[in-house]
């Protein structure tokens, strides 16, 4: 059994629901690894009082859907979750939930992590910032590119 869901809302999100869903009747998952990430209030040396992300709605979950079939055939998981949050947000608010499922928790890091570094570079996603200077666009950071280089041409784990 494999279970993906890929997931753009509004609304938060609760990881112990969720990773209970992802386990759900089925035995054989011995390893769940879950990323959370959250809204910072200081970013490039500026207070942030609230960052806000757009999507391409239908295009996103698509590339994203894309991204958790690589791992999937990169590592036997039996499952994937990607939660992404849209719409303004504050500091401290969960911005994304990716979670993996495997036998053994190597394959179920490996593949949280390829999503995750994934869905940073890859999946269509725009985020602004408010600062005391003004609203401005993040653009990816060099750090989000070179994990995203590791994965590029490496051998399956």
């Amino acid at each position: 059994m494999s279970l993906s869901d890929v997931r753009i809302q509004t609304e938060d999100f609760d990881l112990t629901t969720e990773v209970a869903r992802l386990r759900a009747a089925n035995p054989k998952i011995g390893a769940v690894v879950t990323f959370v990430g959250a809204v910072r209030d200081l970013n490039d040396g500026a207070s942030v009082a609230e960052m806000e992300l757009e999507h391409y709605p239908g295009m996103t979950e698509q590339s994203i859907a894309v991204i958790i079939e690589q791992a999937k055939l990169r590592w036997p998981t039996f499952g994937a979750l990607v939660i992404h949050r849209v719409g303004p947000l504050k500091p401290l608010d969960q911005i994304v939930l990716v979670a993996a499922t495997a036998a053994h928790r190597g394959e179920a890091f490996a593949a949280c992590e390829f999503i995750i570094d994934y869905l940073k570079t890859e999946a269509p996603f725009w985020k602004k910032e408010v600062t005391p200077g003004g609203a401005r666009w993040v653009d990816a950071r060099v750090s989000d590119d070179a994990a995203l280089a590791k994965w590029q041409g490496a051998a399956s784990a």
